[in-house]
């Protein structure tokens, strides 16, 4: 069973809601058009997925993710902005869909908490009908630098992908995207890369305090007590080095994602 490194708290919603087909799914949209039908997987609480609806509408559109924690948000805002997408409980090993299901299969950040990627990519692959795309994105943890140097980010990122590891999860997967991909038997395949970045004081302070938040109160800071790989007084001085970046007032941090569009 996999276990979701982040999991579902106000902290990590919060972050999950900034983000839109344009700053997280930018590589698929030109490949996208009306009538075309979606499968979002990991789609958390919709706001990519229902900026895809609008891309392929009248297509059929489906956000699964394996928690059904943020899927009532989802489809409360699905409802108010009057998008037509259904979501569901699903599991990206055993998706409830036949065979040549959709035209297009799209994952957010969700390859890197798997145990086994490379499985999810051919369950994925499955559903996708000949000539559809499977896009995929990941970040790749050791690629964040932030300035200004803060010995309690540094601790930040260390704990983090302990904690990923711990899980049996790889927070570097952006650079083993298409690894992964070959290794799934699928060689028809475009990689692509692109950043977030965050150095307005809006980004900073939003980004800072979403973090600081995980840092104490969050499934990362009950896995990292659990496991032993760090005390809690410690995760406090972690939640003050993300305040510390956001007050900062040349404060910068970047984090470069691995993509890929795969033709099935």
């Amino acid at each position: 069973m996999d276990t979701y490194t982040h999991g579902h708290a106000e902290p990590v919603l919060q972050s999950h809601r900034w983000r839109t087909a344009e700053n997280s799914a930018g590589y698929l949209l030109p490949h996208l058009r009306p009538g075309l039908d979606l499968l979002d997987v990991g789609c958390g609480p919709g706001t990519i997925t229902l900026d895809l609806a609008r891309r392929v509408a009248p297509g059929r559109v489906l956000g699964v993710d394996v928690s059904a924690d943020p899927l009532g948000e989802a489809q409360d805002l699905a409802a108010r902005e009057g998008v037509a997408v259904t979501f569901a409980v699903g599991d990206v090993y055993a998706l409830d869909l036949p065979d040549d299901a959709v035209d297009v299969v799209h994952a957010h950040q969700v390859l890197q908490h798997l145990t086994d990627p490379v499985a999810a990519l051919r369950e994925m692959a499955r559903v996708c009908r000949p000539g559809g795309l499977l896009a995929v994105r990941d970040v790749d943890y050791a690629t964040v630098v932030w300035h200004p140097a803060d010995p309690g980010l540094d601790r930040w990122l260390e704990l983090y992908s302990a904690v990923a590891r711990a899980n049996g999860a790889e927070p570097d997967a952006g650079r083993r995207l298409v690894a992964w991909a070959h290794a799934a038997g699928l060689r028809d395949l475009t990689a692509t890369a692109s950043a977030w970045c965050y150095a307005s004081p809006a980004e900073r302070e939003w980004w800072g305090r979403s973090w600081a938040g995980r840092a104490t109160a969050s499934a990362f800071a009950e896995q990292a007590l659990a496991y032993g790989l760090a005390p809690r007084d410690e995760l406090g001085e972690l939640a003050a080095a993300w305040l510390r970046w956001a007050a900062a007032d040349d404060g910068w941090l970047a984090m470069l994602h691995g993509e890929l569009l795969i033709r099935v």
